[in-house]
């Protein structure tokens, strides 16, 4: 029987050079100028995959387990070290009680969606809680966090319907209750977010998938509002530019 080769998940690093699919057959990770396979783990090593994350272009992947043959949990987020000698390559392991619905990963923080909750802690040297926030029902566990020095803004859906919440890590205390500010972006449900790699914009959609809108971050304005189409539209993933005149979805 043929080897199924669906893609699970697909995500791109933080400076968008690489990406990574979290496939039925393990991992691949791509180059994109040029374009070509930068590197693979095999389904012997990691089975299926649901979702996978890349630090800039280092050696640490984190891997969640789902598919049809998984050899991890989904309950579980992995931080592999594909520069360690030998098998034993996997280093970190956060479990939860429910399944792990998205990772993203700066530097110094390591960002876990489940369905009501976000978790950061610091990482990778001696992982620590560091901040703990409630969400709305969250099912695709939309959340986005910029990579930049200046900024460590973190993006995930408000309690109110269609509404974004923004913390700066920055300023925010560990262990202290942060208050997210709110930008009520949409009347519906939210179905794709993103924030730029400086902080200074984010891009949102709702589940209909008719409307992207975009927001500054300072002054919690819309600045632009985009029609994709008539159709409604599952997104899937979006990239937002540096400025309002890059923006890029994948829809189906």
């Amino acid at each position: 029987m043929a080897q199924q080769r669906g893609v699970n998940g697909l995500r791109f690093n933080q400076d968008q050079s690489c990406f990574c699919c979290a496939m039925e057959t393990g991992v691949r990770i791509f180059n994109i100028e040029p374009l070509m396979e930068k590197g693979h783990l095999d389904q012997e090593q990691v089975g299926s995959v649901g979702q996978v994350e890349m630090l800039h272009r280092c050696n640490l992947l984190a891997l969640v387990g789902g598919g049809s043959n998984p050899k991890f949990s989904d309950i579980s987020v992995l931080i592999w070290d594909d520069s360690r000698d030998g098998k034993d390559k996997l280093v970190l392991e956060f479990t939860f009680t429910k399944p792990v619905l998205s990772v993203r990963l700066r530097s110094e923080k390591i960002v876990i969606a489940l369905k009501n909750r976000i978790y950061v802690y610091s990482f990778p040297d001696n992982p620590t809680k560091l901040f703990e926030f409630d969400t709305r029902d969250n099912p695709k566990g939309l959340c986005d966090l910029c990579p930049s020095l200046e900024k460590q803004l973190l993006l995930f859906p408000g309690h109110k319907c269609g509404s974004l919440q923004l913390v700066d890590l920055c300023n925010a205390k560990p262990g202290s209750s942060s208050a997210p500010f709110t930008i009520n972006a949409h009347q519906s449900e939210l179905g794709c977010l993103a924030v730029n790699q400086q902080g200074t914009l984010v891009a949102s959609a709702s589940r209909k998938g008719t409307l992207i809108r975009l927001f500054d971050t300072q002054t919690r304005e819309q600045l632009v509002e985009l029609r994709r189409g008539t159709d409604p539209a599952t997104l899937y993933c979006g990239l937002c530019g540096w400025n309002i005149s890059q923006i890029c979805l994948h829809t189906r």
